[in-house]
Parts: structure tokens; C-alpha cells; sequence
């Protein structure tokens, strides 16, 4: 199996089985994000204590590729500090912006390394940043900086 295709597989994983796909009642933080370019949605809640997030739950509607990201990112971002998950943002962030010419760190950003070859779609790219542009908004409402 080559990479490409385990990739692909982790993503539609995801996809059919989404983690953390169902609005906690408790939470610090929620926001929405659309991308009116495709119609996808997100809504996010972050439940943030002593700046650890505690409970990331979302829920959206749109392609694979959003609904798989937002499963990976709520995944990542359990029980980490909001300065961390920061990071993640920005580890992801320039792995999409990278054209698929950057290797990501897989010890760091785990499953999300299945979306190097979405950064080859510019009209992808766009619904693989949804939740992690709305994770960025939550965790700056809720007290990180950046």
C-alpha cells in the first residue's frame, strides 16, 4: 500500500467516523465558521480550565475533507494546553500552505499528515482549514494569545 493511499484511508476513516462529533453542553467557548466558496459549516465548543482544553466538540456539515480534518483536530487538541494547540494551528496551517512540497512532522501533528496531499488542491485547502481556523478563534476568545 503506498502512502497515498493509507493517506486516503485515514481521511475517509474519519470521515465515516468522525470523533468528538456531537455538541458538549459544557463548554467556555463556541464559535462558527462557514466557507461560503463550498458550503461547509462548523460549530465548535471548547470547554478551556487553567488553559488546558478540557472537551473539544463540534459539529458541521461539508466534504470529507472538512469533516475529516475537524475529527483529527478534535482528536489532537484533547487535553493539551491552549499554547500547544496553537502550535498545532500553525504546523498545519504551513503544511496546507506548502503545496505539498513540506514534510510534516508525524510524531507532532499525527493523523493530520493524511492532508499533505490536499495541500496539492488550492480549492481544497480552504475545507481542510475550516475547523483549525475555528479552533484558532475559539482558543484566542478563550485566553490564548498568538
Amino acid at each position: 500500500m503506498s502512502l497515498e493511499s493509507l493517506y486516503q484511508e485515514i481521511i475517509l476513516d474519519h470521515y465515516k467516523r468522525p470523533k468528538n462529533k456531537v455538541l458538549q453542553d459544557a463548554y467556555s467557548v463556541e464559535v462558527h465558521h462557514n466557507n461560503p466558496s463550498c458550503g461547509d459549516e462548523i460549530t465548535l465548543r471548547v470547554q478551556v480550565e487553567n488553559q488546558i482544553i478540557k472537551q473539544l466538540s463540534w459539529d458541521g456539515v461539508g466534504c470529507s475533507i472538512s469533516q475529516a480534518s475537524s475529527s483529527v483536530m478534535s482528536e489532537l487538541t484533547q487535553g493539551i494546553s491552549i499554547e500547544k494547540a496553537l502550535e498545532l494551528e500553525v504546523s498545519f496551517l504551513e503544511l496546507m500552505q506548502g503545496k505539498g512540497q513540506i514534510e510534516a512532522d508525524e510524531e507532532e501533528l499525527e493523523d493530520a499528515v493524511a492532508f499533505s496531499g490536499v495541500a496539492r488542491y488550492p480549492a481544497r485547502v480552504k475545507c481542510a482549514l475550516l475547523s483549525w481556523m475555528a479552533l484558532k478563534d475559539a482558543l484566542l476568545r478563550a485566553g490564548g494569545s498568538k
